[in-house]
């Protein structure tokens, strides 16, 4: 996750209180909460209390003095790298103490009361399944509650997460992030005050051969049955005419299983794609689409020639990368228009581009942080898979967690038939070997735009490096 404060307030206080500095903590370019230095304070006493001061990072010191602009800045800075650095701090930054803070924050800031409501999550075929919440439930309770509603057995939940989308004109999604365990869903979609902005159910897996244990249910079954389909739909995997054809019959026939076994074969099966954007791989200014799936990032990019060149980078030989942002400073309330993208987001990966070549590729994209969380998400899968580790037990939910059962259970239904594949889709190219240098466009908050903390880096234990038989 990406932690900024990149603006301060100052706040009338209460009951003719004196004023006092607020900082806005951004998270993934949109506000989260506004909190107080004090608040921060408390959470670090309360980590130090829990973890010892070795493990805890040094928290900026208390001023006996009203601090000037330029040391509220300076303390800014300082909050901001406390704050980054307990959240890459695997400990640390899955800690509840850690997590419940900010989802209280963040009910505290949107000033959401604790209520029951009914929250609509959405399947990939559009089906709303509706859930009755509270508007203080975390990430994991909401996600139990839909598994409750659609009867998804206990130990096929974690196989899926919620998604924070925006739907576009033509009813596809855009996604935006996988939601986290440090925000209420509810108060997360409901404070961007734009109805375009929906929480949806999908896999959150990449290796297709889990598709095995999900299909061992009928409703896991269903459930990736219906993403198939809708991922073919908007044309997220390549189907020629005769593939299609046999698509086409396998769902008449009701065939999910083999509709889903044909569909594994295909381009793209199980990829994630992004919407159109810009890079500076090969070369600067060049219009991409980037999808994530099969443990790499797939550019298809648009030269300024007009040709269109694909190629892959896969996660393995990924060094590190990071997500920069650049929030303009704002005369009027902060967050006042949270649902706009004022937010510049850049991602960039170093990579193993031959035996002895690291090279920086940038993707500037609205969508750079859910594009972190699929790089990350495939680096945990590997991991658990190179130790030898369960997918199932990665998966396993909270032991205490509190779980509602519905009397009446939700079917998930079949989608419509297919549409015919769009027959405009042009060729793609290899990439060309003979690649042209980049160097990183970091945005700094700091000073210099090349001050770059280690904490701001997602080092990789996935990397691999390659022998001459690979170049």
């Amino acid at each position: 996750m990406h932690f900024s404060i990149p603006e301060t307030e100052t706040r009338a206080g209460d009951g003719g209180a004196a004023a006092y500095v607020a900082y806005n903590i951004h998270v993934n370019g949109v506000l989260h909460c506004r909190v107080r230095y004090s608040q921060l304070l408390g959470l670090h006493e309360q980590l130090r209390k829990e973890y010892g001061a070795n493990v805890v990072p040094a928290f900026p010191p208390k001023k006996i003095f009203t601090l000037t602009p330029a040391e509220v800045e300076q303390r800014r800075e300082q909050l901001e790298k406390y704050m980054q650095a307990v959240r890459q701090d695997p400990m640390l930054g899955g800690s509840e103490t850690f997590n419940s803070f900010l989802r209280k924050a963040q009910q505290e800031t949107q000033q959401i009361p604790t209520e029951e409501v009914v929250l609509e999550v959405l399947l990939s075929n559009g089906q709303k399944v509706k859930v009755t919440i509270l508007t203080s439930d975390q990430t994991e309770d909401v996600l139990e509650a839909v598994a409750s509603k659609l009867d998804l057995p206990d130990d096929l939940v974690g196989y899926f997460s919620l998604f924070l989308v925006r739907e576009t004109k033509d009813g596809a999604f855009s996604f935006v992030r996988k939601l986290q365990e440090f925000e209420l869903p509810y108060v997360s979609v409901t404070s961007l005050h734009n109805p375009e902005f929906r929480i949806i159910l999908r896999k959150s897996y990449w290796d297709s051969a889990y598709d095995d244990d999900v299909m061992e249910h009928r409703v896991g079954l269903n459930l990736l049955y219906a993403q198939t389909v809708s991922d073919i739909e908007h044309g997220w995997i390549v189907v020629n005419k005769e593939q299609h054809r046999q698509l086409k019959s396998l769902q008449e026939k009701v065939s999910k299983k083999e509709f889903i076994r044909l569909a594994q074969t295909l381009k793209y099966y199980g990829y994630l794609k992004f919407d159109p954007c810009v890079t500076d791989f090969p070369e600067k200014g060049c219009h991409v689409v980037v999808s994530a799936g099969n443990n790499e990032l797939n550019f298809q990019v648009r030269l300024p020639n007009e040709q269109i060149k694909e190629g892959s980078f896969k996660v393995t030989r990924m060094r590190c990368w990071r997500v920069t942002s650049s929030v303009p400073m704002s005369n009027g309330p902060s967050g006042s228009s949270p649902g706009k993208s004022e937010v510049k987001l850049e991602l960039a990966f170093e990579y193993l581009m031959s035996k002895d070549r690291l090279q920086w590729v940038t993707i500037t994209s609205p969508q750079a942080i859910m594009l972190s969380i699929c790089l990350q998400s495939m680096v945990d899968e590997l991991m658990v898979k190179k130790s030898g580790g369960s997918i199932r037990k990665m998966f396993r939910r909270r032991v205490n967690g509190a779980l509602r059962r519905s009397d009446s259970q939700q079917a998930v239904k079949s989608p419509p038939l297919l549409d015919s594949p769009d027959a405009s889709r042009e060729p793609m190219a290899k990439l060309s070997s003979k690649l042209t240098s980049v160097s990183l466009r970091g945005i700094s908050h700091s000073s210099s735009a090349n001050d770059v903390g280690a904490n701001d880096f997602h080092g990789n234990y996935a990397f691999e490096g390659i022998g001459d038989e690979d170049l």
